[in-house]
């Protein structure tokens, strides 16, 4: 089964917002194994939706839109669906008496015509209702194509996938199994993985297809399986992770099941009961970032102090303007000392702290531009590396915010192993 997916909205082609709700709808159909064959943008224009319509008319099972279905009169994505299925508009009493609830009963205020006309849908299609918004979706079939409207407005497009989209889907249709393994990896870039394992990614099965996903500092290795059988796709893939962690030990800090490592850590801190809090300088609060962006995180990480300048580390921190002075702010003993202030300030049991040249120009400090000091205080020692992570600036951000969480991941491992 094939799916494309279609993001209406001017806003998005301007860059002023980003579409995030592709990848939740992608992952959804995965995991029910709908293979995503596109991702499609395009604007808020009759014509252009309709010719999009026509280009997928029969080439794929299904098509998700998202957004174009609020009150105002930018918003066409109904009519034009109304235009392609040759229907029309009609009240849908079920939609209308939720839209009132909704606006009358819970936000206090009068129903008005806008409210009202969310209730109108075409008449012959099957309504998906929207619990926690006001326009519903909309499932239409023409030919051998399914057309779904959902709204823009992620969470209800979520709700809407999670409650009535994917739970359809599995009832009406025969899908065959996708199986996913990533394997993360650590310390060496992507061409020279790609050495190490080519007699072994040569040797897969047919049925098995391996993607490189590189990010700064590190590369994850995702297996991919599809097939009718799911225990011979997991068996085969079981298998062939086992032999690649044979040849590249070294480098594979863990797996995931659509986990970042952010996730993974957070995981290890819950399970020991641990804490960590961050003081960033060239990192600019990006590791706690990460950190926090993880639900749950409230429970190990305890905060983040940002002392983006000289200053504040020494008024916010108490490092030692004599400490700065002596060995340059960006410096092995001043990450160790930023690392151990906020471990003590914030009582947790790890603590990570930057401080470094990012770029494109040199600080408070004479150190080579790239350069980055990374210092993790565990409960009972301090450890310490220096890096050059080269230009860009962005660059420069990115690998060390991975690599210190590469650091805190291979000392809570030490603990667990």
């Amino acid at each position: 089964m094939k799916a494309t997916i279609i993001t209406i909205g001017d806003e998005i082609l301007i860059g002023q917002i980003i579409d995030t709700n592709s990848g939740f709808i992608a992952k959804s159909l995965d995991r029910i194994g709908v293979e995503v064959v596109e991702m499609i943008s395009i604007s808020d224009d009759k014509k252009h939706i309709l010719d999009t319509f026509t280009q997928l008319q029969n080439k794929v099972d299904i098509v998700i839109v998202t957004g174009g279905l609020g009150p105002t009169k930018d918003d066409v994505t109904k009519k034009t669906f109304c235009e392609y299925f040759d229907d029309e508009l009609v009240v849908d009493s079920k939609v209308l008496a939720h839209v009132t609830q909704l606006i009358e009963g819970f936000y206090k205020r009068p129903i008005s015509q806008l409210n009202k006309d969310q209730a109108l849908v075409p008449s012959t299609c099957t309504v998906l209702h929207n619990q926690v918004g006001t326009a519903p979706g909309m499932w239409m079939k023409k030919e051998n194509t399914v057309f779904v409207s959902l709204p823009g407005v992620p969470y209800e497009m979520k709700c809407l996938v999670e409650e009535e989209i994917i739970p359809k889907i599995v009832r009406e249709y025969e899908r065959p199994y996708i199986i996913h393994k990533t394997i993360l990896t650590y310390g060496q870039g992507e061409s020279l993985v790609a050495e190490r394992i080519e007699d072994w990614e040569n040797n897969l099965p047919d049925f098995i297809k391996l993607a490189y996903l590189p990010n700064p500092g590190r590369v994850r290795l995702r297996l991919t399986a599809r097939g009718s059988d799911k225990e011979k796709l997991e068996k085969a893939i079981e298998e062939n992770v086992q032999s690649l962690d044979a040849i590249i030990h070294d480098i594979i800090v863990g797996y995931e099941e659509n986990e970042t490592i952010e996730t993974v850590i957070g995981k290890l801190l819950s399970k020991q009961n641990k804490t960590i809090s961050t003081a960033e300088s060239c990192t600019g609060g990006r590791i706690a970032s990460l950190l926090s962006s993880v639900q749950g995180s409230s429970k190990y990480f305890k905060g983040s102090v940002v002392s983006y300048a000289t200053e504040a580390k020494v008024n916010v921190l108490g490092i030692s303007q004599d400490l700065i002075d002596q060995y340059s702010v960006v410096s092995a003993q001043v990450a160790s000392a930023m690392a151990l202030s906020v471990k003590e300030m914030l009582k947790t049991d790890y603590a990570i702290a930057t401080t470094g040249n990012a770029g494109p120009s040199k600080g408070d400090s004479d150190a080579e531009i790239g350069t980055v000091f990374i210092a993790l205080a565990t409960p009972d020692d301090i450890i310490v590396e220096e890096f050059n992570f080269g230009q860009p600036r962005e660059k420069v951000i990115d690998r060390a915010s991975i690599k210190s969480l590469e650091i805190l991941q291979k000392e809570i491992l030490k603990i667990v192993q």
